[in-house]
């Protein structure tokens, strides 16, 4: 098991990879220039988890020499679950995703409606969706409920 909890010296590596997987991922649906490129910047998002010392508690890296991955977990949600996007497709995210469930007792997540391929990796590791779904705030897009 390569998974550990996140410190304040993973922050950069966290922000980074948040951030790539946003302008990956989300810029497509929302196309939001000035939120992806110009909000969503690595030096405010690590500052941002430096500042405030609960901030990584619920945070958990996928770290074998490298962090490649984090989960993010509040209770029994999963907040986050993201791989850089150079290491996908190693079975990154399943571990994180099989730490969150055995250790943390995860049991349900949101994800973006227009999220395929976020929909089809929950699917695969037992997920299922729910008939739950709520506007994603300040949008016209949907989160949709996935349990496990």
């Amino acid at each position: 098991m390569h998974i550990r909890q996140a410190c304040a010296g993973d922050v950069s590596r966290i922000a980074e990879i948040l951030v790539f997987n946003n302008r990956l991922n989300f810029f497509p649906i929302f196309k939001d220039e000035q939120f992806s490129f110009g909000e969503m910047q690595v030096v405010p998002i690590a500052q941002a988890y430096l500042s405030d010392s609960a901030a990584l508690g619920g945070v958990y890296v996928y770290d074998d020499g490298l962090v490649r991955g984090f989960v993010q977990i509040c209770g029994s949600e999963i907040k986050k679950l993201y791989v850089d996007p150079f290491f996908q497709n190693r079975g990154v995210g399943a571990e994180l995703l099989d730490y969150a469930l055995a250790q943390k007792h995860a049991a349900f997540l949101w994800a973006l409606e227009k999220n395929v391929r976020a929909l089809r990796f929950y699917q695969r590791h037992g997920f299922r969706l729910t008939q739950e779904r709520v506007l994603e705030e300040g949008t016209t897009e949907y989160l949709v409920k996935l349990e496990h």
